[in-house]
């Protein structure tokens, strides 16, 4: 019984975001990872969208986020998503913008001169503690998790915020088939601040959202209802921009 549940929902998962990206370019995969830039970046932030969605997809709330910090910091951040089976390349990108001297190896400098920032949503938040995670080993410092709606991959914990963090903040709605990761906590207290655990109600205040509503609504009208929140991502936009504000001004002194 659990198998065909798992599998109706990947197929609703499969149906709803391809309906929702239909109209968007080329895959991540397709396209090439640019060269280094002109300017070192004092900030990187990596995004990861649910689902299948693709990365450019700019129906969705956590591209557009992307977008706005592109235009706002042009050169002193470096920021994109990824599709949350892409965690290798975002983890690459990361490595290749931190080797300041281009020697393919990061020194312990190059390494705690890090400024990190890591958001997703559905299986983008298991992502978010997994890349985490992955930099934790290679002792690369992360400044702030956010998780929406976090739902672990198989083999991934996606509660435990992983010590290299300093600060993570979760938030989760816990109605419907389909529903997130209701408590994160710090692997070490005394390193990772948690921001809070953030219940939404959609019940009470309902959340408009044109992603998917035919196919997906029985299974996970509320999942994509977080999604779709513009409270959420404004909270968490502000967050992330608290945190590029001091650094773009340390970096003009």
């Amino acid at each position: 019984m659990r198998f065909w549940v798992a599998i109706t929902l990947l197929c609703t998962l499969f149906i709803c975001t391809s309906l929702a990206s239909a109209q968007v370019g080329p895959s991540d995969a397709r396209k090439p990872i640019p060269a280094h830039p002109a300017a070192v970046p004092s900030v990187i932030v990596i995004g990861f969208v649910g689902g299948f969605v693709k990365h450019d997809d700019g129906s969705h709330l956590e591209v557009q986020l992307a977008e706005r910090l592109r235009k706002s910091y042009p050169s002193n951040a470096y920021v994109r998503t990824f599709e949350n089976h892409h965690r290798g390349r975002a983890h690459r990108e990361i490595l290749r913008i931190l080797d300041r001297d281009h020697d393919h190896q990061l020194t312990p400098g190059e390494r705690q001169q890090a400024r990190i920032i890591i958001y997703g949503h559905s299986w983008g938040g298991s992502e978010t503690i997994a890349l985490a995670r992955e930099l934790e080993k290679e002792n690369i410092p992360v400044l702030l998790t956010v998780q929406v709606d976090s739902v672990s991959k198989l083999g991934q914990k996606d509660s435990i915020v992983p010590s290299n963090v300093a600060e993570a903040i979760n938030f989760y709605q816990a109605n419907g088939f389909l529903h997130g990761r209701s408590e994160i906590r710090a692997a070490d207290p005394a390193s990772t601040r948690i921001l809070g655990n953030v219940r939404m109600d959609y019940k009470e205040h309902p959340s408009a959202c044109d992603l998917c509503r035919w196919y997906a609504n029985p299974f996970m009208k509320t999942h994509l209802e977080i999604e779709c929140d513009p409270t959420v991502w404004g909270q968490i936009e502000h967050l992330i921009r608290s945190q590029l504000d001091p650094l773009v001004e340390e970096s003009h002194l």
